[in-house]
């Protein structure tokens, strides 16, 4: 499984995050501990939020403890919000275009988990994604395509209910002709003013999710695990839970999506 990490509050240098704590993301790549994949190098990204709407955005297939250029950048750009992520590929291949985060106007999108079978109905997933988002689809995971379908179910006006109808979509597709597990899904997006996070699966093995607020950065951590094994105030999201950040506030918020019937 992929491991992630994202912030967002007053602006700190990304490494204090990706790279500084005892069990930071670059950490997690060589050795997580809530996961059964051990190495996380099938390529990493960053995205945030500057003085423009747009995320920046970086990324590579190189493993992440051995890019110069990212640790270059962690350690001089400051964002207050931003996103990053290591892949560990579910099936689809190591290319610059498959690496998370993605990008569609202001919005920025990572999944870590799988959608059951993808690859026996990759085409019919394909077709889900509008005529007019189409363009946008660079790579070939099935993350790319859960991000675009949630946008053209509504993500800039009501991110919860458009990712619980594309959610529901491709597992209906799961269940019909894929594989257990159908859905497993922990994914953090952006708009550039809030921060999202959404824990889900279908069996009763959702991925991990974690949050903590800091109060020497006036920011809060979104995460995969938690950052430094000594602190005992993270928070365990349950599983089923959509969660909204905008400086210290949280919304939490249940996620359900509603199976649905295929189109004829």
């Amino acid at each position: 499984m992929c491991r992630w990490a994202a912030y967002v509050g007053e602006p700190i240098f990304i490494e204090d995050i990706v790279s500084r704590p005892g069990h930071s993301l670059i950490h997690q790549s060589q050795c997580a501990t809530m996961c059964h994949t051990a190495i996380n190098a099938d390529g990493f990204g960053v995205a945030w939020y500057g003085e423009r709407p747009e995320p920046g955005l970086y990324r590579d297939v190189m493993p992440a403890w051995s890019d110069p250029n990212l640790r270059s950048l962690t350690e001089t750009v400051k964002s207050g919000l931003f996103l990053a992520h290591v892949r560990a590929s579910t099936g689809s291949a190591t290319s610059r275009n498959n690496c998370h985060p993605f990008r569609h106007g202001r919005w920025s999108f990572m999944h870590n988990g799988q959608i059951g079978g993808y690859d026996g109905f990759r085409r019919a997933g394909e077709m889900m994604i509008p005529e007019s988002l189409y363009p946008e689809r660079r790579g070939a995971t099935d993350s790319e395509a859960l991000f675009l379908v949630a946008m053209a179910e509504g993500m800039e006006a009501d991110p919860k209910c458009a990712l619980e109808r594309a959610t529901a979509r491709f597992e209906t597709l799961a269940r019909e002709r894929g594989a257990a597990p159908y859905m497993r899904l922990t994914a953090a997006f952006s708009d550039g003013v809030r921060l999202y996070a959404v824990r889900y699966a279908s069996d009763d093995h959702a991925p991990s999710l974690y949050h903590r607020w800091s109060d020497t950065r006036r920011g809060r951590a979104v995460v995969s695990e938690p950052l430094e094994v000594d602190e005992s105030d993270w928070h365990e999201v349950p599983p089923g839970t959509f969660c909204t950040f905008e400086g210290k506030r949280v919304s939490i918020e249940p996620f359900a999506p509603v199976r649905m019937p295929l189109a004829s």
